[in-house]
C-alpha cells in the first residue's frame, strides 16, 4: 500500500491536494456571496448576514473589535471599514457561511446511499517521460461524509486532508497516485 507523497512535484507534477480540491466544491456548493467585500454591495450583504448573535460571535472570532456604534454606522453606510477590517468580516461571514450550510450539505451528499466522486489525475506534463505514471480518471462513490463536512466547515486543513485520505483509500492499493489532483467533481 502506498504511503503519502513527501516530495509533490519532483519531476513538475502539477496539482493540487485532493482534499484543497474537495474543500472548493464544498465552497462552491455553499453558495457564497458573489460581490467582492470591496464593493459597497458585497459589505452590504456580508453585513447583514453578521447581523446575528451567531454573526457577531463569528466577527468577534474574526478579530473584529468594534463598538456597537461604529457596526451601525458600517451598516447604515455612513462609514466604511478599513481594509483590515474588511479582509475578517469576509472571513467571519465565510467561517459563519460554512458553518450554518454544513448540515444541509451533509444531508444532500450522504443522501440515496452517499454521492460519486469524479478524481481528475494530475498533470504531468511537464514531467519527463521515464518518470510518468500512468493514470486515469476515477469514480468513487463516498458514502459518508461526516469527516469530510465537520473539517470543512471547521477550516482545519488537517483534518480535512485525512478525512479525505480515509476515503480514497478505497480506490484500491494505488490510491497514493490519487492524493494529489488536477480536479475533483461532484456528483452533487
Amino acid at each position: 500500500m502506498p504511503d503519502r507523497t513527501h516530495d509533490f512535484g519532483h519531476y513538475g507534477a502539477q496539482g493540487q491536494r485532493g482534499s484543497q480540491a474537495a474543500a472548493r466544491v464544498l465552497d462552491t456548493l455553499a453558495g457564497y456571496i458573489a460581490s467582492p467585500v470591496t464593493t459597497p454591495r458585497g459589505l452590504s450583504a456580508r453585513l447583514r448576514y453578521l447581523n446575528t448573535t451567531a454573526g457577531h460571535n463569528a466577527m468577534r472570532q474574526a478579530g473584529i473589535t468594534v463598538t456597537p456604534r461604529t457596526l451601525k454606522a458600517w451598516l447604515t453606510g455612513k462609514q466604511r471599514p478599513n481594509k483590515a477590517n474588511l479582509t475578517r468580516l469576509d472571513t467571519a461571514y465565510r467561517t459563519l457561511r460554512r458553518h450554518n450550510v454544513a448540515r444541509y450539505l451533509l444531508r444532500r451528499l450522504n443522501a440515496g446511499g452517499g454521492t460519486r466522486v469524479e478524481i481528475h489525475p494530475l498533470d504531468q506534463s511537464h514531467v519527463p517521460i521515464p518518470h510518468q505514471r500512468v493514470l486515469e480518471y476515477r469514480r468513487l462513490n463516498i458514502r459518508t461524509w461526516d469527516a469530510i463536512i465537520d473539517a470543512w466547515a471547521t477550516a482545519d486543513a488537517q483534518a480535512l486532508d485525512d478525512a479525505w485520505i480515509d476515503q480514497i483509500v478505497n480506490l484500491g492499493s494505488q490510491w497514493g497516485k490519487y492524493e494529489y489532483v488536477t480536479s475533483v467533481g461532484f456528483a452533487a
